[in-house]
């Protein structure tokens, strides 16, 4: 006599207080979203106050990234191993004071230093809100509505960063912009400490401590090549920088493969669903965050909107974003992840077209509309790509592996304002005419510093600035093309049963 095995449990639909703990997640990613953004419009003032070089500007700008890269993912096998809730309150209380020291930095030096503890402190919280997600949701689609809330925080909180700023600049000196974060800390703490339930992987095993010097010394050289090379040009520590990461970055691979329970488990990228949407999210995210972050400064120093009203020009891509929930389902079931993922990168990149072309005409209308179109296309992309990286994740190594995906992002993010940012300088200085001061070469905000609103040689500035950025917006747009193609040929337009894992 043969017997039935058993049949699976149904998988428990989410109760009020858990989608009231996906508030709690959401409100943290857009915390760290926008601290990667809200700067860009308090640039001017940061330049003004501390006199910073241009340099030291780009690093103001993404070495938080670049902190949140390099240990992201040492920081999802922590979350694994301590409890992610417990992380992830702990890396707000970690934030807010992080936020206190940058608010009142006297130097840019000090600035920059700060910047790197906020996103050494954001490191510890966003493998946690992925992965709590994962863990809270398990009926597949209420999984989706609730990872496109979660990607709406971050594009969203991404895009409404400047327009936070801008509210902020209007009013107060620009520490405000790093001092609003504490009371959002404070309620992260509190609410997350009574909604969220704790949750850990299936491995407590000591983290090997080499891999994660290793995942930091592979990106942070790298980086350091690509911004110092755009930046300063070519000299010996370039070369020897390039060379460093990418043998700590060979060493670090080779030592997942050997290794009982890797950092990183290198077995995931097997998995097309999850190597196609972890490169079509960076190369979306790149694209996006790399270009919004110097053109809250066209908008200022170029078309001469204050901080509050280049905020709110930046609004259609934050509402386009957050539109995408409404959407999001009926594009999935018409044309399935892989082919969803690719007309979102898609149509992003025909905004980013039409942004490159309509920063060049005298009026507004075109920009909020490229940027509606932009915001749409990344909003779909990231929120399905996201949902591909969970999904293909088994369940126990969910806080890894979205260190990966999230590390990714913050990649993205870092060498988009690195790449795009030095593009867009390299092109600046190279359209300025010879005899030029040192103080105009050196950067457009410092040149609207120095010079008379009416000089001719401010005015050459700016136009050079305008065609620096059509000419990142174009490059943008052929990543983003790039990241459709990927996702149009890895990454499956039906996935089978992800919560069997």
């Amino acid at each position: 006599m043969t017997t039935n095995p058993p049949s699976p449990s149904p998988v428990r639909p989410a109760t009020r207080r858990e989608w009231a703990s996906l508030a709690v997640l959401t409100l943290a990613v857009v915390l760290l979203a926008v601290d990667g953004t809200v700067l860009a419009l308090a640039v001017p003032a940061v330049t003004a106050a501390l006199d910073p070089t241009a340099t030291q500007v780009l690093w103001i700008g993404d070495v938080y990234s670049f902190a949140l890269a390099s240990l992201l993912v040492t920081m999802g096998n922590v979350a694994d191993r301590i409890g992610r809730k417990r992380l992830l309150l702990t890396g707000a209380v970690a934030f807010g004071v992080a936020s206190a020291a940058a608010a009142f930095a006297p130097t840019p030096e000090v600035l920059i230093a700060a910047r790197a503890l906020l996103g050494v402190a954001g490191a510890t919280l966003m493998p946690s809100t992925l992965s709590l997600v994962r863990a809270t949701f398990r009926v597949p689609a209420q999984r989706t509505r609730a990872i496109a809330i979660w990607s709406a925080g971050a594009t969203g909180g991404a895009a409404i960063g400047p327009l936070v700023g801008g509210a902020l600049l209007e009013h107060f000196w620009w520490g405000s912009v790093f001092l609003i974060n504490v009371p959002v800390v404070v309620v992260i703490a509190l609410a997350g400490a009574f909604l969220l339930q704790e949750s850990h992987g299936s491995t407590r095993a000591p983290i090997d401590l080499l891999s994660a010097v290793l995942s930091v010394v592979t990106i942070v050289p790298v980086v350091y090549a690509v911004k110092h090379l755009a930046g300063d040009g070519l000299d010996w520590t370039v070369p020897v920088a390039a060379a460093v990461g990418l043998a700590a970055g060979w060493w670090f691979v080779q030592r997942q493969r050997r290794l009982t329970i890797p950092l990183i488990d290198l077995q995931l990228f097997r998995i097309p669903a999850f190597a196609g949407a972890v490169l079509a999210n960076s190369l979306a995210v790149f694209a996006f965050i790399g270009l919004l972050f110097f053109f809250s400064q066209y908008l200022q120093l170029v078309r001469g909107f204050s901080p509050l009203l280049a905020g709110a020009a930046e609004l259609p891509a934050t509402v386009a974003s957050i539109a995408v929930i409404a959407v999001i389902g009926v594009m999935t079931r018409r044309l399935g992840a892989g082919r969803s993922i690719g007309v979102g990168l898609a149509l992003a990149a025909v905004g980013m077209a039409g942004l490159a072309a309509a920063e060049g005409l005298p009026t507004y209308l075109g920009i909020a509309i490229a940027l509606g179109v932009v915001g749409l296309g990344v909003g779909v992309s990231m929120t399905l790509g996201t949902d591909a990286v969970v999904s293909a994740a088994p369940r126990e190594r969910a806080g890894a592996a979205s260190a990966i995906s999230e590390t990714g992002y913050e990649l993205g993010v870092a060498l988009g304002i690195a790449v795009l940012g030095s593009l867009q300088t390299a092109f600046y200085r190279s359209h300025l005419d010879a005899g030029v001061p040192g103080v105009v070469r050196e950067s457009l905000a410092s040149a609207a510093q120095a010079l008379d609103p009416s000089s001719p040689v401010l005015a050459q500035a700016r136009e050079a600035f305008t065609g620096g950025m059509q000419l990142a917006s174009v490059c943008a747009a052929v990543l983003l093309v790039a990241g459709a193609v990927v996702a149009l040929r890895v990454i499956p337009n039906r996935q089978d049963a992800p919560d069997e894992h």
